[in-house]
């Protein structure tokens, strides 16, 4: 069996149910205590983990840069993700985690390697309902709902790059977005995305595009808003599709992740032909081939402006299509 095969079934196998598997790392004591605590990355981000290579410091990089190594022929930056939440590593960066994550590659410095867990997104909540935030999107209750669980802090990816390595220039782009969506007259586009800096790119693109829209911060919540929409809609002797065009989901997002919510709105009689594009930073073969098995419209990799734009005007016109 293929590598892609056997990653597509590993992927079905677990967005089937809602679950997902969380790398387990330490970074150190944090800051004002002496406590190590655990921090998490989803197992699909992660292509590889060694023992941490010779790096190459590079002049002038920025804060919590180390530099570069040369990984197989590919030379890719070196995060030190320890300084960059503000953690003590007293046992030294010894690992290195190398991620694929929105159209890059790199690498994360970590103290030490824990274990893989497997988990029900139902365990994991999202952090800004907690004391939590910034470069946390969400904390993971290793144990389940009861007392005193053991607790991961689940890393905002985005976030952490974005700061390491800021952007030459605009996100978003008004010239290269084009022209105007034309949205169904009272519709908007109901989104669904747990990264704070994701939500805000995504509704710079919304804007550009002067289309309406709805951001909600989990699938789980999307999901409520979609069935209070449909309620109203009822209410007033019309259907879901009189007040949402489109739903534009992440994968990944605590409670209810972007495959679940998929795979409901496409099983629901109420809410099947609303068209869906998942948006994520989630990258390979295996990821794509999985999304059209849930029945999405259309999938786009995070995050280039005018590629969701396109995407989005693409799934609207198709739509528009169907219906005519």
């Amino acid at each position: 069996m293929s590598t892609v095969q056997q990653e597509v079934d590993e992927r079905t196998n677990l967005t089937s149910s809602n679950k997902f598997e969380l790398l387990l790392f330490r970074l150190g004591e944090a800051p004002n205590s002496a406590q190590r605590e655990l921090f998490g990355i989803n197992v699909f981000k992660v292509r590889e983990i060694m023992v941490m290579p010779t790096v190459t410091a590079v002049a002038g990089s920025p804060p919590h840069l180390l530099g570069m190594t040369n990984i197989r022929g590919q030379v890719i930056p070196v995060i030190d993700l320890a300084s960059a939440v503000g953690c003590l590593p007293k046992k030294g960066l010894n690992i290195l985690m190398v991620t694929e994550y929105a159209r890059s590659t790199q690498g994360f410095a970590v103290e030490e390697v824990d274990r893989i867990v497997r988990l029900d997104w139902s365990q994991v909540l999202s952090a800004e309902s907690s004391t939590a935030g910034g470069m946390i999107t969400s904390i993971a209750r290793l144990d389940g709902d009861v007392d005193n669980t053991r607790l991961a802090q689940v890393l905002d990816v985005e976030q952490i790059l974005r700061n390491v390595v800021p952007p030459k220039g605009p996100d978003v782009d008004a010239a290269s977005i084009g022209p105007s969506v034309m949205l169904p007259a009272g519709t908007v586009v109901l989104a669904a995305d747990d990264s704070a800096l994701a939500r805000t790119l995504i509704e710079q693109g919304l804007v550009a595009m002067n289309a309406p829209f709805i951001m909600t911060k989990t699938g789980k919540e999307a999901w409520n808003r979609l069935e209070s929409l449909s309620d109203a809609a009822l209410a007033e002797g019309k259907t879901i599709q009189d007040k949402v065009a489109l739903v534009l989901t992440d994968l990944e997002m605590p409670e209810m992740d972007g495959f679940t919510l998929t795979r409901k709105i496409k099983q629901d009689p109420r809410f099947k032909s609303l068209p869906v594009i998942i948006h994520s930073s989630l990258s390979g073969a295996a990821n794509e081939v999985h999304v059209s098995g849930v029945g999405a419209d259309a999938y786009v990799g995070k995050f280039v402006a005018a590629e969701l734009a396109a995407t989005i005007r693409r799934v609207l016109d198709e739509h528009k299509a169907k219906k005519s």
